[in-house]
Parts: C-alpha cells; sequence; structure tokens
C-alpha cells in the first residue's frame, strides 16, 4: 500500500487530500483500489480521532495486559550468534476486536452474567473468543480449536492458554451464553447508545432467512420455506431483525423457516416494547409486512408506522400518478407526492425514479423479448407439424413459459384456436395489448408508501423509507462478512446461540464502522480488520553472554508500516510495544 493525495484549490488556497491506496490484479490488468480516504491529516482530525478512541476505550494508554515501559533496566550482555524468532502470531486484527469487546463493555458484562464457577476455564473468555473469531475470520468451532486461536495472538491477550481450548469447551459456552440474550440486548442498546448519542424514534424491522447443512432433524425451527438464499432444497430459519436508522442493532427474533414474514409484525413489535418500553416511535417495514390485518392493528392500537405497499396498489393511483403537477424533487431523480387516504387517517406517497424506470424498462423488454421468441418458435412448430397436437399440452407450455417471463406476462393475449386446414389441427394466436403498454409508460419507476404520520413532508417520508437499506445491508454483513450462514449446528438450541454470538459480532463491526467513518477513513471494516491482521506478535530469544543456556524472551509486536501507522493514528490508538509473557515461560 502507499498514499497519493489530490490538490484542490477553495477560496484561494491549495487543500491537499491524501487517499491510501493498494495495487489489485483483476484479470490482466493492475488497478489501484482505494483503501481508506484520509482527508488532510492535519492535526485537528487526529486530535478528534483520538478524542473519540479515549471515549471508546476509555484512554489511549493500555497498559493492563502490557509491559509497562520501565526506566532504568540494567544492561544485559547476549550472544547475538544465537539470536532467534519464536511463535509468531496475527496480532493486529484480534487487538481491534479485543478493543471493541471491552470498549462495548462486554467484557464485564459477561463477567458478571457468567461468573467464574469450578470451571478450569471462565465462559466468560470463551464467549469472547467465540465473538472475536466470528468478527475477524468467521468460522466453525471445530476451526477456531483446532487452527485459528492457535495462529492468533488472542492467547496473551485474554491470559488464556490454546491447550484450553477445544470444541467441546466452545460448544459449551454456546449453552451457557444463549439464557442471557435479552440482558445482552438491554446492554447493547445502552451502551452504543451512550458511545454514538443513538435515537431510537425510529425503528427499521425486516425479515430474512438462513439455511442449515444437513437434515437438521432435531432442530424445531428447521423448516422449508421462502429461501432468500436461493436454496430451496434446504431447511432455513428466519431471522427478524430491529436496527436504528443508523443500523445499530436493537434487537432480533427467530422463527420458523416457513413463516411468512406478515405474521411476525405483532410479534416483534409487542416483544420489542415490552423489553425496552412503550414511546412514540415510527416503524418502517417494507412492503412484505403489508396486510390490512397488521395495517388495521397498527392503527387501533396506536402506533405509528411507514409501510411499503404492494406493486398492485399502484392501479389506485393511476390518475394520480399520471398527473403531471404536485410532484416534488427529493434526491436527484426521485420524485415524490403526497395523497390522502379515503378515510383520510391516513397518507400515501407516490414515488417515481428515473433509475428504477430505465431498470422495470428493461427487464420488461428482456422478459417480452423471451415470450415472444418463444411464441415464434412455438407458432413455427405447430405449422410444421404433421400429425394433431395435443391443445392441453400447448396451454400448459404457453403457461409454464408465462410463468417463467411473468413481468411481461400480462402484455399478451394468447389463444390456441382450432384449424381443420392444418395437419396440427390447431393454430396459435398472439396480440399485444396496447392498455398494458400505456400503464407501464406510467407506472415504471413508480411505487407507493403509507403511513399515519400526518407532520412530516414527502422528502422527510422517502428519505425515512430508503433508509430501510441499512436493514437490508446487516443482513449482507451477517450473511457475507460474519458467515451466519449457512448453519451446521442441529440442536435449536445451539442454532440460537450461533445467531447470538453472529448478532455480538455485528455489534462489534458497526461500532468499528462508526469509528472509522468519524475518524475519516470511510465504512469498510473489513478492509481496517484484514489491513491490521498482518501486524504479527514474537517472542524475541536473546541467549546471555555469561551462560548460553541461559535466555531472555521478550514478547513484542512487529511495528506497523507507514500505511497501518496511518490507520492507527487516525483511529487513535497506539501499539504496544512488548507483551507480558506467561510465568511458565522464563524470561531469564
Amino acid at each position: 500500500m502507499y498514499l497519493r493525495h489530490t490538490v484542490v484549490r477553495k477560496g484561494g488556497r491549495a487543500h491537499r487530500y491524501w487517499r491510501l491506496v493498494r495495487s489489485v490484479r483483476r484479470g490482466r490488468k493492475v488497478v489501484q483500489e482505494t483503501v481508506a480516504h484520509l482527508g488532510e491529516l492535519d492535526g485537528q482530525g487526529r486530535a478528534r480521532a483520538r478524542l473519540l478512541a479515549q471515549q471508546l476505550i476509555g484512554g489511549s494508554e493500555q497498559h493492563e495486559l502490557f509491559e509497562e515501559t520501565a526506566t532504568g533496566e540494567p544492561t544485559v550482555a547476549v550472544r547475538l550468534q544465537g539470536l532467534r524468532v519464536e511463535r509468531t502470531r496475527s496480532f493486529g486484527d484480534v487487538w481491534l476486536g479485543w478493543t471493541l469487546w471491552r470498549a462495548l463493555r462486554l467484557e464485564e458484562l459477561c463477567a458478571e452474567l457468567l461468573p467464574v464457577g469450578r470451571e478450569a476455564v471462565p465462559w466468560a473468555q470463551i464467549t469472547a473468543v467465540l465473538v472475536i473469531a466470528r468478527l475477524c475470520e468467521p468460522s466453525s468451532e471445530l476451526h477456531i480449536a483446532e487452527d485459528w486461536y492457535r495462529k492468533t495472538a488472542l492467547e496473551d491477550l485474554l491470559g488464556l492458554p490454546a491447550e484450553r481450548i477445544d470444541d467441546n469447551r466452545l460448544y459449551r459456552a454456546l449453552d451457557r451464553l444463549l439464557p442471557h440474550k435479552k440482558a445482552i440486548e438491554q446492554h447493547l442498546r445502552k451502551r452504543l447508545g451512550e458511545l454514538f448519542a443513538l435515537e431510537y424514534d425510529l425503528l427499521l424491522y425486516d425479515v430474512t432467512s438462513t439455511y442449515f447443512e444437513g437434515l437438521a432433524e432435531r432442530n424445531a425451527l428447521a423448516a422449508r420455506g421462502y429461501s432468500r438464499d436461493h436454496r430451496p432444497d434446504c431447511k432455513q430459519v428466519c431471522i427478524a431483525l430491529v436496527v436504528t436508522r443508523e443500523g445499530m442493532p436493537l434487537g432480533y427474533e427467530l422463527f420458523a423457516g416457513n413463516r411468512t414474514d406478515v405474521t411476525t409484525v405483532e410479534e416483534i413489535v409487542d416483544a420489542m416494547e415490552a423489553r425496552y418500553g412503550l414511546a412514540n416511535r415510527v416503524w418502517v417495514m417494507d412492503r412484505g409486512m403489508m396486510s390490512t390485518e397488521n395495517v388495521a392493528w397498527l392503527k387501533e392500537t396506536g402506533r405509528r408506522y411507514l409501510i411499503g405497499t404492494p406493486k398492485s396498489d399502484l392501479r389506485k393511483w393511476a390518475r394520480e400518478i399520471a398527473e403531471a403537477t404536485d410532484w416534488k424533487s427529493v434526491r436527484d431523480g426521485v420524485e415524490a407526492k403526497l395523497c390522502t387516504g379515503p378515510d383520510g387517517a391516513e397518507t400515501f406517497v407516490l414515488c417515481r425514479s428515473v433509475e428504477r424506470r430505465e431498470k422495470e424498462k428493461a427487464m420488461h423488454e428482456r422478459f417480452a423479448q423471451r415470450i415472444e421468441k418463444a411464441l415464434g418458435k412455438l407458432g413455427e412448430r405447430i405449422a410444421r407439424a404433421r400429425k394433431p397436437l395435443e391443445q392441453a399440452r400447448l396451454e400448459r407450455q404457453i403457461g409454464r413459459l408465462l410463468g417463467r417471463n411473468s413481468r411481461a406476462a400480462a402484455r399478451y393475449a394468447i389463444r390456441i384456436l382450432g384449424d381443420a386446414t392444418r395437419p396440427a389441427g390447431l393454430r396459435l394466436e398472439w396480440s399485444i395489448c396496447p392498455e398494458w403498454d400505456e400503464w407501464a409508460r406510467h407506472s415504471e419507476g413508480c411505487y407507493v408508501l403509507r403511513t399515519n404520520v400526518s407532520d412530516w413532508d414527502a422528502e422527510t417520508l422517502w428519505r425515512t423509507y430508503v433508509q430501510l437499506s441499512q436493514a437490508e445491508a446487516a443482513f449482507r454483513i451477517h450473511k457475507s462478512e460474519l458467515s451466519i450462514r449457512p448453519i451446521w449446528h442441529q440442536k435449536t438450541d445451539r442454532v440460537r446461540a450461533h445467531i447470538l454470538v453472529c448478532f455480538l459480532a455485528y455489534a462489534l463491526w458497526k461500532t468499528l464502522e462508526q469509528w472509522q467513518a468519524r475518524a475519516g477513513l470511510g465504512n469498510s471494516p473489513r478492509t481496517i480488520l484484514d489491513e491490521l491482521r498482518s501486524i504479527q506478535s514474537t517472542d524475541v530469544v536473546l541467549p546471555l553472554a555469561e551462560d548460553p543456556h541461559r535466555k531472555l524472551r521478550i514478547r513484542c509486536v512487529v511495528r506497523p508500516d507507514k500505511a497501518q501507522a496511518i490507520l492507527l493514528d487516525r483511529l487513535g490508538l497506539r501499539l504496544p510495544e512488548r507483551l507480558r509473557t506467561p510465568p511458565s515461560i522464563p524470561e531469564m
């Protein structure tokens, strides 16, 4: 990696903005990829980053697990011939994960919820291993025990020897952690709210699914249903997640894999309000949660909502959509207008997007071309037939064709008629419905929102609804970055605990994302973790000159390169120089 800068002139002054870039090979080309935008790298920016670091970790000095820098140490003569380096471990990423774990005060919480008993290793420490591993290198408990843990410096940070980590102990830690799910959620809500001044007046709610490998016969929640992962061959479980407008986690619930989204609304709303109290908040949901019963329930209970509506509801507003008046620009390429509902208690927001219109138009054209090409081939086959054809069979073929291209199916009127002049005894006739084309011209790129919030304008309502992308992004992070899928656990409680660990890792992820964003480092935590992973700890072993059989062992952290030093400086972090070696390894 290396630094590049761009000079921008503003108000007669030249400002130099720096970027951290790296070269990446893509096919036969080598391109420059931006790792982080570093801004002007001025002293004021660095000071802000350090203040944020102090708020997160309680100070930039972290001596409790590290050797303090001593002054006036006695000198010892060593033999340089026998100098060697041992026990190289990955340090930077797990150190950052451990720092985030402590920043959210999860170390204290787990110690309180999982008090030390007769076990050889505290369950609170095993929980930290599970969550930090899920953040840094998502993998199975077996991989953590057999490979990952012994290659990292987490042993030094937690004071937990590698031989104490085995898959059985990790599985048992999952069982111990699960009963404390509600307490963990309440703690995270409080701590994240303190750190980032979060507001809970608006909550985003969405549902996704994740699938199982294996039969999952002992899992009561495992069932086949609509798969967002395009794995209908596998059983799955549904996850309902509630986040703030910034995407910070508030809580989640699990449902059976065959549970439909629309049936989860009442249960989730009641659960969140029972846990965090009643408040005059707005619930934002996509059209998958929309039903007459849900809307009626939200109205009757006095809850405020903003919900997407099914595509079919556009027809009810055909006249308003076709009208050219009252549309207001809410963003470049997006317009919206407010319409009062039939009963006057609701407001409907009609939205239309240029980008969405082009996308839907291209989809309609693609499906239409497929249908017309297939109909042309079918007509030719009927014309060439030398014996009678079965009409019902042809109709089934047409039905399958329209089902595969449903977006443009209504555009065509298709008939199979008897024709005694042909050997097949049939002929195919089809035509395009001009009404469909006319409606598509008006409705492409349009969608409708409904709400009972009466004091917001069209732009505020639209911008609030598109924040649902934060909930969708949360699911993408869980699936792609934290590897919540596929699930290999077969027991119901183990599955619940696995998802709880992923939820905790997501809280660490979002904390790092907010931290780096406020430090001017973009919003890609995985990039930060990957870059710091190459910072290692190692043991420098020096034989003493007076007695070669006696050795001085110093556990050091490798100094970061220039790019890594810039990242750490912007985050307001300082790497330790030396780590304490365990008492079992004599230093002299």
